[in-house]
């Protein structure tokens, strides 16, 4: 089976040779996304009295905004979803991140989803990062 890169060109760009996803089949399967934008500025990162602020909802709400531009791209919704992994660098974010992630997901219509702890991530701007798989089959 040959599969198919799908690269967004709204969305930013990769950081390295990878694209936004591949597509085999009826799947499609996303690479790490995070809160990035495509003016490589960060959603929920802000500068307050020379101080640099993360906010770990606004990041969430960033990173599921990308997967939707990616899935998007790909003819697709967060509907499609069926499973994601997400990074996160500190696990007393937990709380807020699922109160983002409920914005949009609940347990009925919601991807199947593993939360792990990393010591870090890719720009000290991150503090979180998801991957995901998506379906494009009949159900």
């Amino acid at each position: 089976m040959s599969s198919k890169p799908i690269i967004v060109d709204d969305l930013a760009p990769a950081l390295a040779g990878y694209p936004h996803a591949r597509r085999a089949g009826d799947y499609l399967y996303l690479s790490g996304m995070s809160s990035r934008r495509a003016d490589n500025t960060w959603r929920g990162v802000s500068e307050r009295d020379g101080a640099r602020h993360l906010d770990i909802g606004e990041q969430t709400l960033g990173v599921i905004a990308n997967i939707e531009g990616v899935l998007r791209g790909a003819g697709g919704e967060l509907a499609n979803l069926v499973e994601v992994t997400v990074f996160l660098v500190d696990m007393g974010d937990y709380d807020a991140y699922n109160a983002a992630w409920n914005q949009h997901f609940d347990a009925g219509s919601g991807p199947a989803r593993t939360t792990v702890a990393v010591r870090e991530l890719p720009h000290p701007n991150l503090l979180i990062e998801m991957r995901a798989v998506a379906y494009f089959g009949s159900s």
